[in-house]
């Protein structure tokens, strides 16, 4: 069934309509939330910028380190991303000032009935040969191989902030809409790719009213609304990756035909639409990270902590050439390896090879999430407890505003962080298998695919091998 037919739910799914309840109708509808909610997340984003530049260089004791790298990145990957998907992007303020500057208000609906406002943007279009994700990939490569510096040197997290704004404002100055959002964002890519496993989706109720309804107001925007800042159909998505929830769409249709929904997780992975090589790439990509980060960062070698950390210009190269040689040619060989093993045991061969390669890539997915998650946990539970005196003195200057500054560190619940690893880990490799058999399913039917899943199957259990003994018995 093409998108163009395809309802929000069809009879064989069951979701529930969030937006049929009038308190979450109007939260969507009421533009001053979204102002809101991105405005203090702007005032804390320039107080971790003014930090890590002015602050205290003991990275435990910076509000850029602590509330950047263990609170938002915990709350994101912990809570908002497999539970909300893009949630996040509803809130973040980097694109703020650059969409203020570009509709010439911070709130206020277009004016006089124009679905543009005259802002100062020369909103131009992106570059249809950058119309991808590739420079996203990119962004997050150049921020991975930097992560050792950037996690323990509160002046690099400053500036990168500072980098990342004064970007966003400069391409929301030349392009139109989100520009940065939906195309350079490092963030932007992976929460992309793991929204599709999320149980929350924005879809159109009935795709023949839109059809039918010629103007697109959607997309293009009214005078309620400015249309899609993110440069999304929605009567044709099929998919989270591109929606960032902002609920622009909601308030410009004058229909009242788009819906917010919790469904079954995991649905996106199989729009057969939606299956391409940047997204791949990005799985193969957060992966590989996912192994590299507990051998840096947990792991006891301290000559390779040095070369990540670049305290030595040649090791650090190295270790660059090993990271980007893992993340962009060891893995998606392998890959290309699993899926040329799973063609010869599945009797596809009247499928090319090359159609194999990247719908294989999506059952990754849900197991990547899993072993972020898993990482996330080893540092945020450890050091969490570091929140409550740096609330009080952001700058590590001796301030004590809210009088937690002499809270004392200490671990929280370490004793169930590995069971809660593990259990993790299980879950991940369960979804990743009945995402490959789903993939199959799609390409064969009956038991001609028994044998590329029985494959797929053996790889990714290997896989959650490596992980659990990365995160549960290598550096015990």
């Amino acid at each position: 069934m093409s998108a163009a037919t395809r309802p929000a739910c069809l009879p064989s799914e069951k979701c529930l309509e969030l937006t049929r309840w009038s308190p979450i109708q109007r939260l969507f509808r009421h533009r001053a939330v979204n102002w809101l909610l991105m405005t203090v997340a702007l005032v804390g984003f320039l107080i971790a910028i003014a930090a890590g530049i002015l602050g205290t260089a003991a990275g435990s004791a910076n509000f850029a380190i602590v509330y950047v790298w263990i609170v938002w990145w915990g709350l994101l990957m912990g809570v908002l991303l497999p539970l909300g998907g893009r949630l996040w992007c509803l809130i973040c303020p980097l694109p703020a000032p650059g969409e203020w500057l570009q509709r010439g208000s911070l709130v206020a609906s277009p004016a006089n009935g124009c679905p543009v406002r005259p802002g100062v943007s020369r909103s131009r279009r992106w570059p249809k040969a950058l119309q991808s994700i590739w420079l996203q990939n990119a962004s997050f490569l150049a921020m991975a191989l930097l992560s050792a510096v950037i996690l323990t040197r509160p002046s690099v997290t400053g500036w990168i902030l500072l980098g990342l704004l004064a970007l966003c404002v400069v391409l929301a100055l030349l392009f139109e809409r989100r520009a940065f959002c939906r195309y350079v964002c490092p963030v932007g890519g992976f929460i992309g790719l793991y929204s599709m496993l999320s149980p929350l989706e924005l879809r159109v109720r009935d795709p023949l009213v839109c059809q039918e309804h010629r103007s697109k107001d959607c997309y293009l925007g009214n005078a309620a609304g400015y249309g899609c800042p993110w440069l999304e159909q929605p009567w044709r998505m099929e998919r989270n990756a591109y929606c960032g929830l902002c609920g622009e769409c909601i308030r410009a249709c004058t229909k009242d035909n788009i819906t917010l929904n919790l469904r079954l997780p995991g649905h996106d992975l199989l729009a057969v639409q939606g299956w391409r090589l940047d997204e791949a790439y990005k799985a193969f990509i957060m992966l590989t990270s996912a192994v590299i980060y507990p051998v840096v960062f947990l792991g006891p070698w301290g000559r390779l902590k040095a070369w990540a950390n670049l305290e030595e210009f040649v090791g650090f190269g190295i270790y660059a050439l090993a990271f980007l040689g893992l993340s962009l040619v060891v893995v998606p060989t392998l890959q290309f390896g699993v899926a040329a093993l799973t063609r010869w045991a599945a009797g596809f061969d009247e499928v090319p090879l090359r159609r194999l390669f990247v719908p294989l890539a999506y059952p990754l997915v849900p197991l990547g999430l899993a072993a972020w998650v898993a990482f996330t946990l080893s540092f945020v539970f450890a050091n969490v407890s570091y929140a409550f005196p740096v609330l009080s003195d952001p700058f590590g200057w001796g301030w004590n505003l809210l009088g937690t500054r002499d809270v004392a560190w200490r671990p929280w619940l370490m004793e169930w962080v590995p069971t809660v690893q593990a259990a993790l880990l299980i879950v991940g490799l369960v979804a990743s298998i009945w995402t490959a058999d789903a993939v199959l399913r799609r390409l064969a039917e009956g038991r001609q695919r028994i044998g590329g899943l029985t494959v797929q199957a053996a790889a990714l259990t290997a896989l959650t091998v490596v992980f659990l003994w990365l995160y549960l018995g290598a550096f015990a």
